[in-house]
């Protein structure tokens, strides 16, 4: 397969030319926010050409190494082949992400659902399992806000993750997720099943026209941050509560000592809430229309994780599957990611 079959090579190149003969006006600076975008667009199509021109050049030696039909070759060009198979899957896979926001950073929120503890302790898994996953992946993360529950675990928490394509690979974990396990905060030790809601929403920049937020629409509060006792509470008012009086929508945030700093990440979580309801206004729109609209209830879980009395993680959307739980809750969350982006 010629890899320019299912990549427009020459419309990136065109795009890239076009970006840098931009980025050459002493004018495009005026506006700094504008000029940070073109830049970054130009990173990331570099990026892209350069993979893929680095991918057609492996296959062309290989081809010609495998034109001497010389059998001493032979596990020279195994390990090539194997080496383009992944780059391909690779590059197949961030082709589908193609979403106009798939390439950007990503707002993640956990909430615990019907369980009570043990659900807060289940949202207390997640994150450490998506955290983990970050790792892995070379992703930037930073807790936003957290709550935490009254006997352990964690009621709710909202944590940015940054890299090219961070909401692409995670809007494939929204929804509800199930987990089967004997409780560890029940004497008898019987078996409960815990829910816990994954929020993925895209970053929006203030540049984004699909979310316009007028300063006068905000009422913003302060106070200090909730803390575990001792030297963690903080004596000044740093965290920052911003309600968006037409919507009804209040956001906090209160891990950073900043004050400044807990207001700018409030807003990045408002922006992409807000955007968030007028697509989903939109998708109703459109599927009410076509007479397809359903509820998204909560009992209506993507993803099951069995602890007792078998092991298994199971996508109910793409039926796929794995039996090695505690990989899956140590961050080897990719599998899924995979399946459900090839699925849709």
């Amino acid at each position: 397969m010629n890899s320019r079959s299912i990549f427009d090579l020459p419309a990136k190149e065109k795009e890239l030319q076009e970006l840098q003969t931009k980025s050459e006006a002493t004018s495009l600076w005026a506006d700094y926010n504008a000029a940070q975008l073109v830049m970054k667009r130009m990173a990331e199509l570099k990026d892209e050409i350069k993979s893929w021109n680095a991918l057609e050049h492996t296959i062309q030696s290989s081809l010609e190494l495998a034109e001497f039909e010389d059998e001493s070759l032979r596990p020279e060009l195994t390990a090539e082949l194997e080496k383009i198979e992944k780059q391909l899957t690779q590059l197949e896979l961030d082709i589908l992400l193609s979403g106009k926001y798939d390439r950007g950073n990503a707002l993640l929120a956990i909430h615990a659902g019907a369980g009570g503890t043990d659900s807060q302790d289940w949202v207390q898994m997640l994150l450490r399992m998506y955290l983990r996953w970050a790792e892995y992946n070379h992703f930037s993360t930073d807790i936003l806000d957290q709550t935490e529950g009254e006997e352990a675990g964690i009621k709710s928490v909202t944590i940015a993750v940054d890299g090219r394509y961070a909401y692409g690979y995670l809007r494939a974990e929204k929804g509800v997720h199930r987990l089967v396990r004997l409780s560890p905060f029940d004497s008898n030790h019987r078996r409960h099943t815990s829910f816990a809601l994954v929020e993925v929403l895209p970053e929006v920049t203030s540049q984004d026209a699909e979310v316009t937020i007028n300063p006068e629409d905000l009422r913003i509060d302060v106070f200090r941050s909730s803390g575990a006792g001792g030297q963690n509470v903080q004596k000044n008012a740093t965290a920052v509560r911003i309600t968006h009086i037409p919507s009804g929508l209040v956001v906090t945030c209160q891990n950073e000592r900043s004050q400044v700093q807990n207001k700018e990440n409030a807003m990045r979580v408002l922006r992409a809430r807000l955007l968030e309801i007028e697509k989903t206004r939109q998708s109703k729109e459109i599927a009410e229309i076509k007479g397809e609209f359903t509820k998204n209830e909560w009992g209506s879980q993507i993803r099951s994780y069995v602890l007792h009395p078998y092991q298994m993680v199971k996508d109910h959307r793409t039926g796929y599957e794995i039996g090695n739980t505690q990989a899956v809750l140590d961050g080897d969350i990719n599998g899924f990611i995979e399946a459900y982006l090839k699925f849709r």
